[in-house]
């Protein structure tokens, strides 16, 4: 299973024409998580687009999770699955998987934090802090929620919602640890570039290097 204590930077992408060469990228940039979440492509072509996404992480030795799907996961051998609240169990997912794989489950408020506690997974994300349309219809959660996550978590969670370097600082002072971005790599013209500035505020936040 891989160790994802020390994995500061989780890149939540969809499929995109260039997903190879952009999740490449993004990867050299600082990325050191990557999760496919394509809601909208049919099994077949997830699975084809996820092996992609597979070989350019292990190329590069950073874990490839899924999204949703753990039956697929199994299928692509992918390090891991993330479900939403919404999705397959936790309990299922570890079952379909096996206890070697990594299972990642969303939260959003304090109670399905406290549910969580129980559930048999190897992180937690917390969030969105702020809407985002890849959540649509889901309010953020503000800062506060991330204080109630620190003092409750027993495994490694990622904050998500808004995650920018310029919103790393006040999230790292909120209690953040690790980071998930969508948006700012995969809207950005050079994401190579950018996964690099998001690392290095990271890096400066946590007084890491």
């Amino acid at each position: 299973m891989a160790d994802l204590s020390e994995r500061r930077l989780y890149l939540c992408t969809p499929d995109r024409p260039d997903l190879g060469q952009f999740v490449d990228a993004c990867i050299v940039g600082g990325v050191d998580l990557v999760q496919l979440r394509d809601k909208q492509l049919e099994a077949r072509p997830l699975v084809e687009r996820a092996r992609l996404v597979r070989r350019v992480c292990r190329g590069h030795g950073v874990p490839f999770i899924l999204n949703d799907r753990p039956d697929l996961a199994l299928e692509v051998e992918a390090d891991g699955v993330h479900v939403g609240q919404d999705d397959a169990s936790p309990a299922l997912a570890r079952r379909i998987l096996g206890p070697d794989c990594v299972v990642g489950l969303s939260t959003h408020d304090p109670s399905e934090l406290d549910e969580a506690l129980h559930e048999p997974v190897d992180y937690l994300s917390a969030g969105p802090v702020s809407p985002t349309p890849t959540k649509p219809g889901r309010p953020g959660t503000g800062l506060r929620y991330l204080t109630y996550v620190v003092e409750r978590a027993k495994v490694p969670w990622y904050v998500t919602g808004g995650v920018t370097p310029d919103a790393v600082p006040i999230m790292a002072a909120a209690g953040a640890r690790r980071f998930v971005v969508v948006r700012w790599l995969t809207e950005a013209e050079d994401p190579k570039a950018n996964a690099k500035a998001l690392r290095e505020a990271i890096n400066r936040a946590l007084h890491i290097g």
